[in-house]
């Protein structure tokens, strides 16, 4: 599993113009589903989100997780992060999960998220979102599990 984050004062998705997730200073999450991946890449994935360390410390340094930040999460799900674009000028979505696949496995990181930590929201899978952020820093990292 991938996850682009993003460190955001705040963040919201919105399906057909009705907000969705929302959250105030945080995690923006956009998790790719691969073909291979399974529980066990979720849990890893899962831990990394809540204690990458990318929010400042009182001297300013990155050394603070989101927990400690007291942050919120985002996470919504982007099949697009499973592309392979290293040949040609189209994208090829080989290596990403079915449907399916992704969709029990995003949602399976999602609960996991809600049992670990209070502020969670989410997209909907599979649907035409609309993210909105305000990127914080500019922090952005690329996780893989």
């Amino acid at each position: 599993m991938k996850a682009l984050i993003q460190r955001v004062t705040n963040a919201s998705v919105a399906v057909q113009r009705r907000q969705v997730g929302t959250i105030g200073m945080g995690l923006l999450a956009l998790v790719g589903v691969e073909k291979d991946d399974d529980e066990a890449a979720a849990d890893r994935l899962l831990h990394k989100l809540l204690h990458y360390r990318v929010f400042p410390d009182e001297a300013g340094r990155m050394n603070r997780n989101l927990q400690q930040a007291k942050g919120g999460l985002l996470l919504v799900s982007q099949f697009t992060l499973a592309a392979d674009t290293r040949k040609g000028l189209r994208p090829s979505f080989s290596r990403a999960a079915p449907p399916a696949e992704g969709d029990r496995l995003f949602h399976y990181l999602l609960a996991c998220a809600h049992d670990a930590w209070p502020q969670v929201a989410s997209g909907e899978f599979a649907a035409d979102m609309q993210v909105s952020l305000v990127n914080d820093g500019p922090v952005t990292f690329l996780l893989e599990s």
